[in-house]
């Protein structure tokens, strides 16, 4: 699983390019795309809650997980109940949080991490590694 974090109030954050403020690399192992995804997202919300973040904005290369966090789709895989289920108590403590679906192609930054995970597990490293800022 892959996440980044960005401070919206800087001027590159909707860059692309721009490096994250915060970001988390977990191997899971073999699991489903929709359960390392739902992982980011508990760990992305995690991370910003202990950064102090007031608001988040999700931008999720899931359509299904964006529609199940905002309430428009069921959650039905016994396995993402729980990881739902503990996003939306998470997403509960911010004042304001949003989801948004992107393409994969612009969500690179975290794809990027996730496979920095999967080399890591490989090479016999820590399974996750989380970076915060300063």
């Amino acid at each position: 699983a892959g996440a980044a974090l960005f401070d919206l109030r800087r001027p590159d954050a909707r860059d692309p390019r721009a490096t994250p403020d915060a970001s988390v690399s977990e191997y899971l192992g073999v699991r489903t795309n929709n359960v390392a995804e739902y992982i980011g997202v508990v760990r992305a919300l995690a991370l910003a809650s202990e950064l102090g973040a007031e608001e988040v904005h999700l931008l999720l290369d899931s359509k299904l997980i964006v529609e199940q966090l905002a309430g428009r789709w069921r959650v039905k895989d016994a396995k993402l109940i729980p990881l739902w289920s503990e996003a939306r108590g998470t997403l509960g403590t911010f004042a304001r949080w949003s989801a948004a679906h992107v393409p994969r192609a612009q969500n690179t930054v975290a794809d990027a991490l996730a496979n920095e995970a999967i080399d890591r597990a490989q090479e016999g490293g820590p399974s996750s590694v989380v970076r915060r800022p300063g």
